[in-house]
């Protein structure tokens, strides 16, 4: 089965929809995809904290960490499995509440014309073949289906939010990710 795009929905993702999003400007188009991390608690993989934190159900007092996130209501559009797995939260029809207070070639608010992927893992981790496999799949699908994107719009959180994010961090492998593109 091929990869897809139906309805702002990636076929072959699973689905676990987030309140945390909202419509896009009118006539805002997709003109950005913006690679991220995430781990809860930190460095801790597998489990299902972070779809409970993007569907607003992660117990507060479950862990010492999510005191610091208490109350906060995010979502990316698509989290990246360390194993490749692809689990979709919000329409990328739709604007998903992932990169908070940001700018890109001086416009603000990057929530409103792009997309945010988040990768399972942090900073510092290598990320994993799977996951580089499935985000270029993924990326290559949003390029080919959205004509303001391109693999020259592709950009880390710490890029468009400089000095308040790191994410992917220095173990993100840009060049063997945007080679992957060229394929």
């Amino acid at each position: 089965m091929r990869d897809t795009i139906e309805h702002g929905w990636l076929r072959g993702a699973r689905k676990v929809p987030s309140p945390n999003y909202g419509p896009r400007p009118e006539a805002c188009t997709v003109e950005l995809l913006v690679v991220h991390n995430i781990s809860l608690p930190p460095r801790c993989y597998g489990g299902d904290c972070i779809e409970r934190f993007f569907s607003n159900c992660l117990d507060w007092d479950e862990h010492p960490y999510f005191e610091e996130i208490r109350g906060v209501e995010v979502s990316a559009h698509l989290l990246i499995r360390r194993c490749g797995e692809r689990v979709q939260f919000v329409s990328f029809a739709d604007r998903a509440w992932h990169a908070g207070e940001s700018s890109f070639e001086g416009r603000s608010n990057c929530n409103d014309f792009s997309i945010g992927i988040e990768l399972e893992g942090a900073d510092d981790d290598p990320y994993t073949d799977a996951q580089y496999a499935a985000l270029s799949g993924v990326a290559r699908l949003l390029i080919a289906h959205y004509p303001g994107l391109s693999a020259q719009r592709i950009v880390g959180h710490s890029d468009i939010a400089p000095g308040r994010k790191t994410d992917p961090g220095p173990a993100f492998d840009w060049p063997r990710f945007r080679d992957t593109l060229r394929g």
